[in-house]
């Protein structure tokens, strides 16, 4: 199987182990960074060139697109799609991933429970939106935020009121939650692929810090997910239609809660934690999926 992996810098941890991890099965494998892939549209013969060169023998791609260039990413991964390539991640599920907003619309209408979420058009009325989750403290967000950026925890009614206030000022569109004090400064990576979670781990925040991401230093250990934090995660990510995905939960007092569903989660943090062979699981997946594509394509050969 002809594999390409979508990132834009071959030396990263996630990068290098889903290489190792495709040669390891037998695979050929190229990292492609996909800001630098034309798209080329021509009628029944979408094509997508790189450095000279047409991508026309690729049977499978795992996508690993950063937040800031989603827009041209997911175009390239659409491409892919036109060309008939299995993708581990599929465009409209990566786009839909990415938008805050959209993705808790969605998991709140499947039923999945979340921190009590205000969004607004840069209303002046904060005491309501305040009062809508509870009241402080809150956490403040940043539509665009990743990786903990963007992120702040308003310990008082006029704290939160002031950021808010900024962040408007400056038209940056954020989301208001509720604190989960019970979490401790905790959350729960649970890593999906194909339907089925193969890695969990519990992440702390470093003392005197809110964020647990493992870029702010927090740390991290394998759990075992209780039945409800199991179906939530792969709810979630069924219905954000993502085969692989990070799913971030909070541990509350009304059970398990979901915070975000990544579509590119990194691989150090959970394999290092949990010891699984994370990038391996995803290869297994595409062994899977494209063996089945394979078999329909020569079938429909057959009927005509």
């Amino acid at each position: 199987m002809n594999i390409v992996i979508l990132s834009r810098n071959p030396n990263l941890y996630s990068t290098k182990r889903l290489v190792e991890a495709s040669e390891q099965n037998g695979h050929k494998v190229e990292v492609i960074d996909h800001l630098k892939c034309t798209i080329v549209m021509e009628k029944n013969k979408p094509t997508i060139v790189y450095k000279g060169k047409h991508l026309d023998y690729v049977d499978a791609i795992i996508p690993r697109i950063g937040a800031s260039v989603t827009f041209y990413g997911s175009a390239v991964v659409r491409q892919f799609e036109m060309m008939k390539v299995f993708t581990a991640v599929e465009s409209q599920a990566l786009i839909r991933s990415r938008d805050k907003l959209r993705s808790l619309q969605i998991l709140s209408r499947a039923g999945l429970d979340l921190p009590k979420t205000v969004f607004t058009n840069y209303s002046t009325d904060t005491d309501s939106i305040l009062e809508s989750v509870g009241g402080a403290p809150v956490i403040i967000k940043l539509l665009e935020g990743t990786q903990g950026l963007g992120v702040v925890l308003a310990d008082t009614q006029k704290s939160a009121a002031s950021v808010i206030e900024a962040f408007h000022g400056l038209k940056a569109r954020v989301i208001v939650q509720e604190f989960i004090k019970e979490a401790g400064g905790a959350d729960i990576r649970a890593f999906v692929v194909n339907g089925e979670v193969v890695g969990a781990m519990k992440r702390q925040a470093k003392e005197g810090e809110f964020r647990s991401n493992l870029h702010r230093g927090g740390s991290s250990k394998i759990i075992k997910l209780t039945r409800k934090e199991k179906a939530a995660a792969i709810l979630a990510a069924k219905k954000l239609g993502l085969s692989v995905a990070g799913v971030d939960l909070l541990q509350s007092s009304r059970g398990p809660l979901i915070l975000e569903v990544n579509s590119s989660p990194g691989l150090e943090g959970i394999e290092n934690a949990t010891g699984v062979d994370i990038a391996g699981k995803i290869i297994g997946f595409l062994e899977q999926n494209t063996t089945k594509a394979t078999k329909r394509i020569q079938k429909d050969k057959i009927n005509a």
